[in-house]
C-alpha cells in the first residue's frame, strides 16, 4: 500500500518494519514527530528521556541487552549526547541502534547551523542520509541491517526540508526481529582505558571495511543522464534541487551513505564527465573529501563545492547559464544578484601513478566570471 507520509513519519514506519523494539529520544524541531509516530505503534517502547545524552544511553542499553533500538534528537542536542555517542563507537551493540539526528539549515528552530557529518567523521561512524520520505522509511530499515552486520551505531541524518515535507511511500510489513542473547563482555563494553585500546584498531578496521562497503552499495547511485558535460555529486535535499533545475539529462552521482565516502567511485564517475559539482549545505564536507590530495590522484583547495555556507539551498535561488561554448556553467544567485562559478574543473594529470586517466579536481569556485 502507499500512503503520502513526512519525512519523519516515515522514519518511524521504518522503524516498525525493522523490528525496532525501543526508541528513548529528547524533542526538539525538526526530529520531535519521529518518536511521536513510533509511539503510536504498539510493538514500539517509546519514551521522552530527560536529555539527550539520557536518551542515548537508554538505547545503547537496549541494543547491548538485544534488543534493536533508536533515538532521536536534533543537531544541537547531538552535542548533549556525545559523551556516550564516542563511546559507543569504540563498544559497538548487539542488536542494531541508530541514532536519528535533524538538522536545521536556515535555523528555523535552532540557535545554529552545525552540520551533524561532522560527528560522523569524528566518531567513524557511518551515515545514511535520505532524499525524500520513501528513503527515509528504507535507509532506516537498512541502518538497522548496518548496524548489525558491522557492529556499530549507525547515523540516519536528516534536515528541515526532508522531515517536514512530504512525500510518497511503499508500506512495508514489520519483521518480527528476535531479541538476540546478552552476552557479559566487559572487555569490550566497559571502556576503562585497558579495554579501551585494543577496541581503537576495531573501530579502524571497520572503518576500512565501511569504506569498501561504499564503493559497492546501492546505497550510493550514479545516475548517468545525456548531459556529461557536467557530474553533480549531492545528497538529501540538494538532490531533489539538482534534478529540478538541471532536469533528467543531468549526470548525478547521488550519495545515500555519506561516511565514509566511496572515493573510487567518485573519482570513477568524476571520469565519465567534463566537470564536476559537488552540491551540499552548509559545510563541505563531501567537497573536501571529493578534493582530496595525494593517493587518491585529486588535488585542489578542499573545502569548497556549491552551496550556501548558511541558511538552506533553495532551488528558486539559482538558474543555469551558459559559460563558453556548450559547457554548464554558471549559476545566478538571485538572492544578490552575482554568478557564482559552480564547479570543480577535471584536468588530466600527467604521469600520474594511478594512470593518466585519474581526474584532478581544481575548484573555481571562488573566481569570477566577469
Amino acid at each position: 500500500m502507499k500512503k503520502l507520509l513526512l519525512g519523519n513519519e516515515a522514519v518511524a514506519r521504518g522503524l516498525y518494519e525493522a523490528g525496532c523494539r525501543v526508541a528513548s529520544s529528547y524533542p526538539g524541531t525538526p526530529s520531535t514527530e519521529i518518536t511521536e509516530y513510533a509511539a503510536k505503534y504498539e510493538d514500539i517502547y517509546c519514551e521522552w528521556a530527560p536529555n539527550e545524552k539520557v536518551a542515548m544511553e537508554v538505547a545503547c542499553g537496549a541494543a547491548i541487552a538485544g534488543a534493536r533500538s533508536f533515538c532521536a534528537m536534533k543537531h544541537v542536542g547531538l552535542n548533549v549526547a556525545c559523551d556516550p555517542l564516542f563511546t559507543a563507537s569504540y563498544t559497538g551493540v548487539n542488536a542494531g541502534m541508530v541514532i536519528a539526528v535533524a538538522d536545521d539549515p536556515g535555523m528555523h528552530s535552532s540557535q545554529n547551523e552545525q552540520d551533524s557529518r561532522h560527528y560522523a567523521v569524528s566518531a567513524k561512524l557511518p551515515m545514511l542520509e535520505p532524499a525524500d520520505s520513501e528513503e527515509a522509511r528504507a535507509f532506516a530499515k537498512r541502518a538497522f541491517q548496518l548496524s548489525e552486520e558491522y557492529d556499530t551505531p549507525v547515523f540516519l541524518k536528516l534536515c528541515t526540508r526532508i522531515a517536514h515535507s512530504q512525500s510518497i511511500v511503499e508500506l512495508g510489513e514489520r519483521e518480527e526481529v528476535p531479541a538476540k542473547p546478552y552476552e557479559k563482555n566487559i572487555a569490550k563494553y566497559v571502556m576503562v582505558p585497558g579495554n579501551a585500546r585494543p577496541r581503537h584498531p576495531i573501530v579502524e578496521e571497520r572503518t576500512q571495511r565501511l569504506t569498501a562497503y561504499a564503493e559497492t552499495t546501492d546505497l550510493n547511485r550514479e545516475e548517468l543522464g545525456t548531459d556529461r558535460t557536467l557530474g553533480i555529486i549531492t545528497s538529501s535535499t540538494c538532490y531533489q534541487y539538482a534534478r529540478e533545475v538541471f532536469g533528467p539529462q543531468a549526470s548525478i552521482l547521488k550519495l545515500g551513505l555519506v561516511n565514509p565516502l566511496p572515493r573510487e567511485k567518485i573519482l570513477a564517475f568524476a571520469a565519465k564527465v567534463d566537470q564536476v559539482l559537488v552540491l551540499e549545505e552548509l559545510d563541505p564536507v563531501p567537497g573536501a573529501d571529493a578534493a582530496g590530495t595525494g593517493d587518491s590522484g585529486c588535488s585542489g583547495r578542499p573545502g569548497f563545492g556549491l552551496g550556501p555556507r548558511r541558511g538552506p539551498l533553495r532551488s528558486c535561488f539559482f538558474s543555469v547559464q551558459q559559460s563558453g561554448a556548450g559547457a554548464t556553467g554558471y549559476l545566478t544567485d538571485h538572492s544578490s544578484r552575482r554568478k557564482i562559478c559552480l564547479c570543480w574543473t577535471i584536468r588530466r594529470r600527467e604521469n600520474h601513478p594511478m594512470s593518466t586517466d585519474s581526474p584532478v579536481l581544481r575548484c573555481d569556485r571562488g573566481r569570477s566570471p566577469h
